[in-house]
């Protein structure tokens, strides 16, 4: 079997194991079903050693691990296996009351979070502190009950254009 096969029978038996993917596949379908079967993280097989036993470690923690440019392989292979469509603003409660609880400019900066960006670029774009930004990273994640940034950005990316209008 493959590793996404193995990744979704480990998790079915054995749901508290972490799983980081270390392949030589990035497309952008076997990314997203890694991570929707419960893997903890994905990465190439071209991973330096060090950055590997960081990410090992960081897996071990409960933080999601993405090698660099797989979280938008993973964003769109989730996109493609959903709806098409996004719920209409009027909807976002009945769909969504996780994000409909986040105050505006949470919304704004989980907008920044989908983008992937930094706490530094959020400050800097919002004419705000890091450490505002990281309150309100930490609010947006106890709000949306996810460890990380990379698991609140995955559940609110196919929300982003409402995101965005709601935030304004």
């Amino acid at each position: 079997m493959d590793g996404v096969a193995a990744t979704q029978l480990i998790k079915q038996q054995f749901p508290a194991i972490k799983i980081l993917v270390l392949s030589t596949f990035d497309d952008d379908d076997y990314v997203a079903r890694a991570m929707e079967f419960g893997a903890t993280g994905y990465l190439l097989k071209d991973t330096n050693a060090e950055e590997l036993a960081q990410a090992i470690r960081l897996a071990h923690k409960g933080y999601t691990q993405l090698g660099p440019g797989l979280f938008e392989k993973a964003v769109s292979g989730i996109r493609a296996a959903t709806t098409p469509e996004l719920p209409p603003t009027d909807q976002l409660k009945a769909l969504s009351p996780e994000l409909e609880q986040l105050t505006p400019r949470e919304r704004e900066v989980l907008c920044f979070l989908i983008a992937g960006a930094t706490n530094r670029h959020i400050a800097e774009t919002l004419y705000i502190s890091e450490r505002t930004v990281k309150n309100h990273v930490t609010s947006i994640l106890v709000r949306l009950n996810f460890n990380d940034r990379i698991q609140a950005a995955m559940f609110a990316s196919p929300y982003l254009p409402l995101l965005k209008t709601l935030s304004t």
